[in-house]
């Protein structure tokens, strides 16, 4: 199983500062054997808004880092060209030396479309045709579109990359037919656990494992599950430092949280919801994300989960790091994530 770092959430600070958290973070993966560094597209909210395009940050680590893999989780295809998708990751990954992997979603929050009204319907159609472009484009393969006045014309996009073959993920919130869709178009996998408990996932994995073509190559078959992560050397000690600035991350991203996981309280607005209500269901949240959907405790604690999620057949655990507990203090326990990833990989190769 591998380990890496994603990113999501909250900054701190202004101008650079805000970016600390994201820029250490990566050094110490980068020096410390993590297997990648994850960073998001999103828009219009604060939950996730230090990322608009994942490219963008992904340069600024290619520059800065020697062995870390730099990864899109996710590049929202529906809201680009893709020819742009393929010039600029084809930069990210000379500038890493051959570094990069994108996972590709299709949108989920109409008010991210307002750059692209036209693609929110038929988005998750078009998500498809984007992933193949890209590859094509990556491929240094033409493609055919249509020029400003209309006009067939053949495009290349250039810098040509290093890699031949581009990683690519499909990003799933947990539909099946998502994760046979990544299987059926071998694809690599990316999920989490809104929504979704330990059982669920994996009959879902087995659906993905079960459409994957008999031959695979780059990216397929491999299941990355992303995880809120914070370690250290008293569980008690770990809830309390987690509990205030996890419990505002849950209230100021509810909506979106509610969206992609209704089964938190199905049909419920949390717009309307008076305070005590409101209170019970950050609450509730924080308490199922503690004990079941994270990566929270110590090290000891890491290696349960672990044996849990390796039975379930997750082959990645991309560590959300960035949900609001101080830069420093998040800095500081990498060493436990550190050392509970020594722990499992010593195990596995005692084995």
């Amino acid at each position: 199983m591998h380990f890496s770092l994603f990113y999501f959430a909250d900054g701190r600070g202004e101008g650079r500062d805000q970016y600390r958290l994201l820029l250490d973070g990566a050094r110490f993966a980068d020096t410390h054997g993590f297997h990648a560094v994850w960073t998001p597209e999103r828009h219009f909210h604060e939950f996730g808004g230090l990322y608009p395009n994942p490219a963008v940050t992904g340069a600024a680590l290619a520059t800065m880092t020697e062995h870390v893999a730099i990864r899109a989780g996710s590049v929202v295809g529906p809201l680009h060209h893709p020819v742009r998708i393929a010039e600029e990751w084809s930069v990210v990954d000379n500038l890493s030396d051959g570094r990069v992997g994108l996972s590709f979603a299709p949108g989920w929050h109409a008010n991210d479309f307002v750059l692209r009204p036209d693609n929110y319907a038929d988005r998750r159609r078009l998500l498809i045709e984007t992933i193949e472009t890209v590859r094509t484009l990556w491929h240094r393969d033409s493609v055919e579109l249509p020029d400003g006045e209309g006009t067939a014309v053949q495009v290349r996009s250039y810098p040509a990359p290093v890699q031949a073959d581009l990683p690519i993920w499909l990003t799933s919130a947990g539909s099946p037919d998502t994760f046979r869709q990544a299987g059926e178009l071998g694809l690599g996998l990316l999920t989490h656990l809104l929504g979704q408990d330990p059982d669920d996932l994996a009959k879902k994995i087995a659906l993905y494992r079960e459409a994957l073509p008999a031959t695979t190559r780059g990216a397929a078959g491999n299941v990355v599950l992303m995880l809120h992560t914070f370690l250290g050397t008293n569980r008690e000690q770990v809830r309390e430092t987690v509990r205030k600035p996890f419990s505002d991350y849950i209230r100021s991203s509810l909506g979106l949280i509610m969206k992609a996981a209704g089964d938190i309280l199905p049909g419920v607005d949390p717009n309307e919801l008076d305070e005590d209500d409101l209170q019970f269901l950050v609450d509730r949240s924080f308490d199922r994300y503690f004990e079941t959907s994270g990566l929270f405790g110590t090290v000891e604690d890491g290696l349960r989960t672990l044996d849990g999620l390796a039975a379930l057949g997750v082959d990645e655990v991309a560590c959300l790091i960035d949900f609001g507990v101080d830069p420093d203090e998040v800095l500081a326990a990498l060493h436990h994530l550190d050392e509970l990833k020594n722990a499992w990989q010593a195990r596995g190769a005692t084995a």
